[in-house]
């Protein structure tokens, strides 16, 4: 039973490379708006199910912790080996959608031959500053309070979002995506927030009754009402929001 948290994330890690492997191998298919017309669905079709293996390989990862805690057991192997799996997983697979989606966006320039892959290569740094941020949050002292800088899973699961997004298109908002100057803006704002020392809470319930975990409880009431009413514009709500909250009840040390 001592293994189990270690197993789990293996399986995260194992959803993360499953992942990539989906995205890497998305074609272009013919796809259709709501009012019937054509558009072409530029190579994150299969990068859908890679979505979806990030969102198995975070359940695992919350899982992970989960059980470590119901089993009192700890270890830095289990520590290194948790940084490794989220790199992978929420850094690389992640990385690996934003090229996906800037190729697309790129191809659709007239002079679509003449871009260079220097062009696609800011998608990379969300590997980067994603492999900082937990190395940062690896050396820095316990706190069950609040994160220092987004954590890489909140900023895996919203850039996994985006090729669901783009596949429904909910509000025509999928094929604006597509826009390279738009990519490269959330690119920057992302690596920014994994690095900085923004306070933001944990899902961690704290002791000290409904006042001490109301923005918690508030991010879940609000995240439930908006699945069924935003389905995949959910998530990037559940980010604004998680943030937002951040801001507003302003997380201390306990």
């Amino acid at each position: 039973m001592k293994h189990l948290p270690n197993i789990l994330t293996l399986c995260n890690l194992f959803c993360g490379c499953i992942a990539i492997s989906f995205i890497l191998h998305a074609q272009p298919i013919l796809g259709e708006l709501s009012d019937g017309e054509p558009y072409w669905l530029k190579g994150t079709t299969q990068a859908f199910y890679g979505s979806l293996f990030i969102l198995l390989a975070a359940i695992f990862d919350l899982l992970d912790g989960m059980v470590a805690r119901w089993l009192g057991v700890f270890s830095p192997i289990g520590k290194d080996l948790d940084s490794l799996a989220d790199v992978v997983s929420f850094g690389v697979a992640p990385s690996m959608i934003m090229m996906k989606m800037l190729w697309a966006a790129w191809m659709q320039s007239p002079d679509a031959m003449d871009i260079s892959l220097i062009a696609i290569s800011p998608a990379f740094l969300l590997a980067c500053f994603g492999a900082l941020r937990l190395a940062r949050f690896n050396t820095m002292p316990p706190n069950n309070s609040f994160f220092t800088g987004v954590p890489i899973p909140a900023v895996g699961l919203l850039v996994a979002s985006f090729p669901l997004i783009y596949f429904y298109n909910p509000l025509g908002l999928g094929i604006r995506l597509l826009n390279p100057w738009i990519l490269y803006l959330v690119i920057g704002i992302l690596c920014w927030l994994m690095v900085s020392k923004i306070k933001l809470f944990t899902l961690k319930f704290a002791k000290g009754g409904m006042q001490k975990n109301l923005a918690p409880i508030i991010w879940i009431i609000l995240t439930g009402i908006a699945v069924p009413f935003l389905k995949t514009l959910a998530v990037p709500f559940s980010f604004l929001l998680y943030i937002i909250l951040s801001f507003v009840f302003k997380p201390t040390e306990a």
